[in-house]
């Protein structure tokens, strides 16, 4: 599983961090940033949360 935040989209509300911080972090420019791209299946429970739960939509899975 790979994700991406989708930057026009974010508004840096950091829940993906929250729920998932081995994954996303919040960068310098108040936005979030999936430095993790690459999922293990360890992370993906969190990283389905955090995708469901962002309000905005802005987190994707790359297919």
């Amino acid at each position: 599983m790979q994700v991406k935040v989708n930057k026009d989209l974010c508004i840096g509300c950091g829940a993906c961090q929250a729920i998932a911080p081995d994954v996303f972090e919040i960068e310098d420019d108040g936005l979030a940033n999936a430095y993790k791209p690459e999922v293990e299946d360890s992370q993906k429970e969190d990283v389905i949360d955090a995708l469901e739960g962002c309000p905005t939509s802005a987190i994707e899975e790359v297919k």
